[in-house]
């Protein structure tokens, strides 16, 4: 499945940068819940990745 944040299955963003998108699961499609996908790889290279229902969200568990 090709998104915003990959090229052929791979993710594609310089270090140091961050890429969400919002998504709503087959589970959830009735209720219309979406969740927001976040990865931010840190300028050392390593990469951190969540799911959640925010943006906010998402950004306050990477910075626990």
């Amino acid at each position: 499945m090709e998104t915003r944040m990959t090229v052929n299955g791979v993710l594609v963003y310089p270090m140091g940068e961050e890429r969400h998108e919002y998504f709503t699961p087959a589970f959830a499609r009735r209720t219309k819940k979406r969740f927001c996908q976040y990865d931010y790889r840190h300028m050392d290279g390593e990469l951190f990745s969540c799911v959640a229902p925010t943006l906010a969200e998402c950004r306050r568990r990477r910075d626990e």
